[in-house]
């Protein structure tokens, strides 16, 4: 993907039990790194929770979904509001590259994020790696890619868009692409 990364366009599968989406943000890096490691502004698009600024620290996020948008969530995803997840940073490299363990039925799957200056705008790599399953593949691009749809209207000023409504589209969309 190159600078004219659509930011409605889907992931991709790069290796097995990996998927990799790019997002054309509008701020400058500093500020998508605040956005991805300050708890504040991360609990705006994702997840809020303390997230160690070293390699070996702890990352607790807790999940608030009925925050991001007006929507509700469906029944399948109800238990998900208020859920707690733990891991570490792998990789923490300001303000271009974090890198952290995210809990995947049972195991440990890691996400990248990578920032690289375009301009006045950063593109954002994530890449999910160590996915357990083709299904886990599904989940992990709905949501990120849903996630980060989220993360694009806050920094464009704009009110977020549903969430469960994007993600339950680009849920079947993956769906054709990941053999589940």
């Amino acid at each position: 993907m190159n600078e004219h990364v659509g930011n409605d366009r889907l992931g991709i599968v790069t290796a097995p039990r990996t998927v990799r989406i790019e997002r054309l943000l509008p701020a400058p890096v500093e500020r998508v790194w605040a956005y991805i490691t300050q708890s504040d502004k991360r609990k705006k698009w994702l997840a809020q929770g303390p997230m160690a600024n070293h390699v070996g620290g702890d990352v607790k996020l807790t999940f608030h979904h009925s925050q991001l948008s007006d929507e509700p969530a469906p029944a399948e995803f109800a238990t998900l509001e208020g859920a707690k997840q733990e891991g570490k940073v792998l990789r923490y490299e300001p303000p271009h590259v974090l890198s952290i363990t995210w809990p995947d039925g049972g195991q440990d799957s890691e996400v990248t994020f990578e920032l690289e200056t375009k301009g006045a705008s950063t593109l954002l790599r994530v890449t999910h790696t160590l996915l357990s399953s083709p299904k886990s593949m599904v989940m992990v691009a709905s949501g990120w890619h849903t996630h980060l749809g989220i993360l694009v209207d806050h920094l464009n000023g704009d009110t977020p868009s549903g969430f469960w409504g994007n993600f339950e589209r680009v849920r079947q969309e993956y769906s054709q692409i990941i053999a589940e």
